[in-house]
């Protein structure tokens, strides 16, 4: 009888209790409602269930169909809301989040010229991934078109998630000592990145708004001079 896997580590193991009572439904479920919108470990989950499927726990072959299978969908209603209904929320909400019409624009004209691309490299960039699908559907990006470029991704992107995880369960014996010895160091790596990430995210967003309030500015001031 052989020993038992050691637990995962870190926030692998905070999810591990999911894949311990859903398995399978666990992974299909997450993915699914994390591409459009809504914000749950989708990624994470994906990773932990294929270093369960490299310790013998799960079926490697499963997770990968059930993974793709449930991206793709996911997608599509994200492709459904952003087709029937994304304009009129922009319209009406995109304002606190100064998602402006004229940005909306400029978004939708960037993914007319470069859709395929984003749809298929949209998967590995955290935020985008959510967002592909409800942004193709409201430049309306012929659903075929989507459709294809989507499943390219979602198989590229199960893939390498998938084997990087598979492989780190096969080994993770001798893995897990490792991350045990280096957790700390990691983790002060991984909150330095985020640190860094949002004080970029806020720095933008200041720049965006003043250059909002400028042109604004300058509209008046053509307006005022139009007046006299």
């Amino acid at each position: 009888m052989t020993d038992a896997p050691p637990p995962l580590p870190g926030v692998l193991g905070d999810i591990a209790p999911l894949l311990d009572h859903w398995g399978y439904l666990a992974v299909g479920g997450l993915l699914f409602v994390e591409d459009f919108g809504i914000p749950v470990p989708g990624e994470t989950i994906l990773i932990a269930a294929s270093v369960y499927a490299g310790a013998g726990r799960l079926s490697w072959a499963l997770v990968i169909v059930v993974a793709v299978l449930a991206a793709v969908l996911g997608d599509n209603v994200g492709y459904a809301i952003g087709r029937f209904g994304g304009h009129r929320l922009v319209d009406r909400y995109g304002t606190y989040v100064l998602l402006t019409p004229a940005r909306v624009r400029k978004a939708e004209d960037f993914f007319k010229r470069h859709g395929g691309k984003i749809v298929t490299i949209a998967r590995f960039v955290d935020g985008l991934r959510q967002a592909n699908g409800i942004i193709a559907g409201m430049t309306l990006m012929p659903w075929p078109r989507f459709l294809a470029f989507n499943v390219l991704g979602a198989a590229l992107w199960v893939g390498a998630w998938s084997t990087v995880g598979y492989f780190a369960g096969r080994h993770l014996d001798t893995l897990y000592p490792q991350i045990q010895r280096y957790e700390l160091v990691l983790a002060g790596v991984v909150v330095a990145v985020i640190a860094f990430m949002v004080f970029r995210h806020l720095r933008r967003r200041g720049r965006a708004h003043q250059e909002d309030t400028g042109q604004q500015e300058d509209t008046g001031q053509k307006d005022t001079g139009t007046d006299g």
